[in-house]
């Protein structure tokens, strides 16, 4: 397994790392009702998932107090139990922001000292390797210094100023932002001075990795590296579901709600796919793990990416989104060939 390290550290994170948004099963929103979890999960075959991932070298594992709400943090902290793993040899990652609790924001100071303590506790650990603030919205209803209630205040500085504080403490080894625009990126960063900003990236989505992008200035204007969500774009870009006979969730997870699995999506990805299979087959190799692969390796192809993390439900997924780590990295040519068949 490749590492790469974070800017500004000695900390090394493998170029696969896990996601854990699955490991969380069934979540709602509180405040929509949707969706924002996935159908149940056997923690057997979760606990074989990440057994496979340590074995192929993951040491980067990227979770969030919103999955399962704590489920997941508690899950990967008793498979390591389980399995023996030394905490200092593991690179964990998690998540503030999405789950308010009975605050009346989530980036209320208070809230993201409890929420940290509380992570701190479902992970069995004393500190958190990477921690996330995990959406760039820091206007809302909160109160001024008066005691007024109002709808435009902002959290921003006060929440920077407790992450740094979490860090003086020893809670907290680096900051990370996660975010889902440029602008909300370019505002928080200059606060927050995160190293380790977060969002999806693949190939059908690449605006936070492209060379050229206002991210890519942002990143070395600030040194800041860049973690991948979605480089499989939940299976999409494994060519595994037919667009003739486009798949159907369990209720409560998160896909059932996302308006690609359709078949026109399905099956203009599947004609660009089959010219990704046609370039990278090879004798032995699965065409699901090719596209794996290929879709990883694309990815840590671009400049300030310092890791891809697929999510898992089990040994077979976990060991298809290895296959990434074994294979050569990818050319720049080959790079520039993907993003010009996707580009259409």
């Amino acid at each position: 397994m490749r590492t790469r390290t974070i800017p500004g550290t000695q900390i090394q994170i493998s170029e696969v790392g896990f996601g854990c948004w699955t490991m969380g099963g069934p979540n709602w929103n509180t405040s929509t009702g949707a969706s924002i979890g996935w159908a149940d999960v056997n923690d057997d075959e979760i606990l074989a998932g990440i057994k496979a991932g340590l074995d192929g070298g993951v040491n980067h594992w990227d979770n969030a107090d919103i999955y399962g709400n704590g489920r997941a943090e508690r899950t990967l902290a008793e498979s390591f139990r389980t399995l023996g793993v030394k905490r200092e040899s593991q690179v964990i990652a998690t998540k503030v922001g999405h789950f308010k609790g009975t605050a009346i924001h989530s980036y209320e100071p208070r809230h993201i000292r409890n929420q940290c303590e509380q992570s701190l506790r479902n992970l069995r650990t004393d500190y958190i390797d990477i921690y996330y603030f995990h959406h760039g919205s820091y206007v809302g209803q909160g109160y001024d210094k008066n005691g007024n209630l109002r709808n435009d205040y902002d959290y921003l500085p006060e929440a920077a100023a407790m992450m740094h504080s979490l860090v003086k403490e020893g809670k907290v080894r680096v900051i990370g932002q996660s975010a889902y625009t440029v602008e909300d990126f370019a505002r928080a960063i200059p606060i927050l001075k995160p190293k380790v900003l977060q969002n999806k990236a693949n190939f059908r989505y690449d605006d936070f990795i492209r060379p050229g992008s206002p991210m890519q200035d942002l990143m070395k204007q600030y040194d800041c590296g860049f973690v991948a969500f979605g480089p499989l774009d939940q299976g999409i870009l494994l060519d595994k579901f037919d667009p003739e006979n486009p798949p159907k969730f369990e209720e409560g997870d998160y896909r059932g709600g996302r308006k690609d699995f359709n078949p026109d999506t399905l099956r203009g990805v599947r004609s660009k796919l089959a010219e990704v299979k046609k370039r990278f087959a090879r004798a032995g190799v699965s065409d699901i793990e090719t596209l794996s692969s290929a879709a990883t390796r694309w990815v840590l192809s671009h400049e300030r990416v310092l890791s891809a993390i697929p999510g898992f439900r089990n040994q077979r997924q976990a060991v298809c989104n290895l296959r990434a780590a074994t294979d050569e990295p990818m050319s720049q040519a080959d790079a520039g060939w993907m993003r010009g068949v996707f580009a259409g």
